[in-house]
């Protein structure tokens, strides 16, 4: 399955995208901690393209057989980074979240939008296996 919604630079956009995921991600018999792993991560990748990213917008989901991956595009050619590591910082933690919620399977790399072919961004994305955690699993996908 792969779905792709286009979303809007807007205050209300990182609710609406919770709930999307989260309606998509229950018809498929997840554990509840992966449910709410994946909501928190996609609110972590829109937040931060919202932040620091440009329009157009799009959040994709791709679910198969084993895992699931959500990908947040935008426009910007800035790549996302990790800040310093600061407790009493009001931003800068939603990299460290993503990275360890997915256990180091996440990334950014160019792609073209599923909503408009005709532009190319760059997609955030983070995948989780479907039956839970990987683990001390080493990721053969290599992280921001």
């Amino acid at each position: 399955m792969q779905y792709a919604w286009p979303l809007h630079d807007d205050v209300r956009t990182v609710g609406r995208a919770r709930a999307v995921i989260r309606t998509e991600l229950s018809q498929l018999s997840l554990s509840s901690e992966v449910m709410d792993d994946a909501v928190l991560m996609v609110s972590e990748l829109i937040t931060n393209a919202l932040m620091y990213g440009a329009e157009p917008y799009e959040l994709g989901l791709h679910v198969d057989a084993r895992e699931i991956m959500c990908v947040v595009v935008d426009s910007s050619p800035l790549l996302p980074a990790q800040a310093p590591h600061d407790l009493a910082a009001e931003h800068g933690r939603g990299l460290r979240i993503i990275a360890r919620l997915s256990d180091g399977f996440y990334g950014c790399h160019p792609q073209r939008y599923v909503t408009r072919p005709d532009l190319v961004g760059k997609a955030t994305w983070f995948a989780l296996p479907r039956q839970g955690t990987a683990g001390n699993v080493v990721p053969i996908r290599a992280g921001v």
